[in-house]
């Protein structure tokens, strides 16, 4: 008689995952590279999106919310100013979105063979953070076009501020990936809560409008992000390394948060998907 290998999902979570998940790095990076292919075939430009998106929002924004309405930008020009918001508040959200819904749309393939379930979060998010790259190019224009000279500083803590962001994106979206296998309400409410989020992140306006109550935008950490991002890149304001070590324990936290009921939830997956 042949040997019997039962696999059942732990209760808790382990370094032991995370060990796993490197084992099959190179399903995560077949995952990966599948998405990239699926999101642009058969479309016209292609990967080109990845800049037209943020480029034309950031256009919009900058015509009524820079031009018409005169919101404040800390004199910086408008444009320079969201763009930089732009880039990692789209690397969030849209990593969110598509983490979320994760385990839901790759039901087909979970339910018929193993692999460690925390890989679906995880490779859905990578895509972005190409198209975060790729979108990077109109930074580099934008600051060559208003003389923004890129210090040393700004290519150092770049990868720390992508880090940040994609572990805020992982977190959320691996808890809600979960969450979305038994109530299917997540894809109506998050696109809600991620347009309700985006209004009070400072994308497109500055913390200093609030004055002394902004203090309370750190509570967010995506406010540490883009605050360091500009101060950083366009070097107009000093660094608050308090703030933006309040966002990386805050993305730690939640991230810990994620995995752990992930894990809780994961025997159930295959039962309610």
């Amino acid at each position: 008689m042949e040997n019997l290998i039962i696999i059942k999902p732990q209760k808790r979570f382990s370094l032991q995952d995370l060990k796993e998940v490197w084992i099959y790095k190179e399903l995560l990076y077949f995952f990966t590279w599948r998405d990239l292919k699926v999101r642009y075939k058969q479309t016209a430009i292609g990967i080109l999106w990845a800049i037209f998106r943020p480029f034309i929002t950031m256009v919009v924004f900058s015509i009524f919310f820079g031009g018409l309405i005169k919101v404040p930008s800390d004199n910086i020009p408008y444009p320079i100013f969201v763009y930089v918001g732009l880039l990692f508040w789209q690397l969030f959200s849209a990593s969110l979105s598509e983490s979320s819904n994760s385990l839901v749309s790759g039901r087909a393939i979970f339910t018929k063979i193993y692999f460690p379930r925390l890989i679906l979060p995880i490779s859905s998010i990578m895509p972005h953070l190409v198209d975060f790259l790729i979108a990077c190019l109109i930074l580099i224009g934008l600051m060559f076009y208003y003389h923004f000279i890129p210090s040393l500083i700004s290519l150092l803590i770049m990868p720390i501020l992508i880090l940040i962001t994609l572990a805020l994106s992982c977190g959320l979206g691996i808890f809600l990936s979960a969450v979305n296998v038994k109530y299917r309400d997540v894809p109506h409410v998050l696109p809600f809560l991620i347009q309700i989020m985006m209004y009070i992140t400072p994308v497109i306006y500055s913390t200093s409008i609030l004055q002394k109550y902004s203090w309370i935008m750190a509570i967010n950490p995506m406010t540490g992000v883009i605050q360091t991002a500009r101060a950083a890149i366009l070097g107009t304001a000093s660094i608050n390394w308090l703030l933006l070590l309040s966002s990386g324990l805050i993305c730690m936290v939640l991230l810990i948060f994620g995995v752990i009921y992930f894990k809780k939830m994961e025997k159930h997956f295959a039962d309610l998907v």
